[in-house]
């Protein structure tokens, strides 16, 4: 299962800056960039020693903006509807898991490339929006990486989809979790997302 695109989306969450006067959703990605990255390079050589730290780091701080039931349910696409509540919780753990462990590992790699932060193009009584970016990184054409959210009832704004070059993750996704379906059911999917996770645990 490719992964690049969300390592690569979910690394904006630890390079650059935006004004405070931004947006809701952009100072969002802001205040979580400036405390990881803090955290990250005054932590380093523990981190690294360490990787407990560094899944503690992003389970704690990076994790709570993403609603990853939702981008479960776009992932698992007409599927979703066939499977039991259990299943979709399980799935749900097991697709951040393997998402957040890799992001985790590729955060310690982590280079200083330049992140350009688009206008918001939003309206304040959105309950959808896009935050636009691109990545500079060398002489490198720069690489457009945009953020999907949405409003919760309660204000708060959650991150659900990552687009990478005009390549959706959940949309990239659906089509993995879709032959895993067709070749074992949702919960043939499950346990190979399991198996996934046990690699990058080292089980």
């Amino acid at each position: 299962m490719m992964l690049k695109g969300f390592v690569a989306g979910l690394l904006l969450l630890v390079g650059g800056g935006v004004q405070a006067s931004d947006p809701q959703p952009v100072e969002l990605i802001r205040s979580t960039a400036d405390y990881v990255l803090e955290q990250v390079r005054a932590r380093k050589a523990e981190l690294e020693k360490d990787s407990s730290g560094i899944y503690a780091l992003v389970y704690k701080k990076v994790l709570p903006h993403f609603d990853f039931r939702l981008m479960s349910r776009g992932a698992l696409g007409k599927y979703w509807r066939k499977a039991t509540e259990e299943q979709k919780e399980k799935l749900a753990h097991e697709f951040q898991e393997l998402l957040v462990r890799t992001y985790a590992t590729t955060l310690l790699n982590y280079s200083d490339q330049e992140v350009e932060y688009l206008p918001f193009r939003g309206k304040p009584g959105d309950k959808r929006v896009t935050v636009s970016t691109r990545v500079h990184d060398g002489g490198a054409p720069p690489v457009p990486i945009n953020y999907r959210l949405y409003r919760q009832d309660n204000g708060d704004w959650k991150i659900y989809d990552v687009v990478v070059d005009g390549v959706s993750l959940v949309s990239n996704y659906r089509g993995n979790f879709s032959a895993e379906v067709k070749k074992g059911g949702i919960d043939g999917l499950i346990s190979t997302l399991q198996k996934h996770n046990q690699k990058l645990r080292g089980a």
